[in-house]
């Protein structure tokens, strides 16, 4: 993903948040009940796991990084596949002969798994993170490690994670006030390396912009997206992301009050962080679908603002925080579940 282009901070949605807090604190001095900070929204009694999650995340970590066309990019396909079979969901595997930036024929396969619901009234959500690994640590402090793979685990495979555990918990509990799609998208991180001194954002998304190209029906369907990415990294907060803000401000702000009434406010402040091209520009630009991007953001890291782990060698399952985990996955099962 990756361009980031730096803005200035949202002063609408900071003195928002300042009039709500006064009035919250006004409220409680007038014996009033507590209640959630932004939505007044009770928390949902459905609880999301993060040892679950954390597991899915080191379980696709163990096949090594899933660069495109390699062994350990169909194995865990196939695993991705089948966890979401084995939680009730009909699996599609949309595969396509994509090209990279620099020619080469890439083996994509997007792992759509659709939640089989009896109530075909429910609204739709579609749910996605991208599942293949970087190929090139570009990123990397070291410069001999910058054409060596990204293991991915938080850049990849926190995303899938947090949605097999979302899908394990929908088989369990049928009170969800929403039915759910997910979409494993490939290809995403095939964008031109930091050496090659180049820059073309559409050399990233490849498998979400081949998505949106064959839309068949189905997607029209659905009332919003949320896109994961990076949802796992040690002390990551979620910052409103400049595309989301701009197509789809409205499910910004009703993921953000999610995120409060489920008490993780303080992982996702009321400011802007930055514009990123992902994989929600092609559902929000081409598809039509509004489509938000929950991605870490480090405002003071050196490295980069998308964490110190970011296309290194060092994205691995040891720096995956379940406390990070939790604070995403608890705000998803909210936003699923509230009435």
């Amino acid at each position: 993903m990756k361009t980031m282009r730096q803005q200035q901070q949202d002063i609408k949605s900071w003195l928002t948040g300042i009039l709500v807090l006064l009035g919250t604190i006004a409220l409680s001095a007038c014996g009033t009940s507590k209640k959630s900070t932004d939505t007044e929204t009770a928390s949902v009694n459905v609880a999301f796991n993060a040892d679950s999650a954390y597991a899915y995340c080191a379980a696709q970590c163990a096949f090594g990084p899933r660069t495109m066309n390699s062994e350990a990019h169909e194995r865990c396909g196939e695993w991705i596949a089948q966890r979401f079979r084995d939680y009730g969901c009909a699996v599609e595997l949309q595969q396509a002969d994509l090209k990279g930036y620099d020619g080469t024929l890439l083996k994509s396969t997007n792992i759509i798994a659709r939640q089989q619901s009896a109530d075909n009234s429910k609204p739709r959500l579609l749910l996605c993170a991208h599942w293949d690994s970087r190929p090139w640590a570009d990123n990397d402090a070291d410069e001999a490690n910058w054409r060596k793979p990204v293991m991915g685990a938080n850049d990849g495979a926190s995303g899938v994670a947090v949605m097999l555990e979302v899908a394990r918990v929908l088989q369990q509990n049928d009170s969800a006030s929403m039915a759910v799609d997910f979409i494993c998208f490939d290809a995403e991180d095939w964008g031109i390396p930091q050496w090659k001194g180049e820059s073309a954002e559409d050399s990233w998304a490849l498998g979400a912009q081949y998505w949106a190209e064959h839309m068949q029906g189905q997607e029209a369907n659905y009332q919003f997206g949320i896109l994961l990415d990076m949802v796992g990294g040690q002390g990551a907060r979620f910052f409103r992301e400049g595309f989301s803000m701009r197509h789809a401000r409205p499910i910004v702000e009703k993921v953000w009050q999610a995120a409060h009434a489920a008490g993780y406010g303080s992982m996702f402040p009321a400011e802007t962080g930055g514009y990123v091209t992902d994989d929600h520009l092609p559902i929000n630009e081409q598809a039509h679908i509004p489509c938000i991007d929950i991605i870490n953001y480090y405002p003071d890291c050196e490295q980069s603002t998308f964490g110190p782990t970011w296309h290194t060698v060092h994205d691995d399952v040891q720096h995956i925080d379940k406390n990070t985990l939790q604070a995403v996955g608890q705000t998803l099962v909210q936003v699923i579940f509230q009435k």
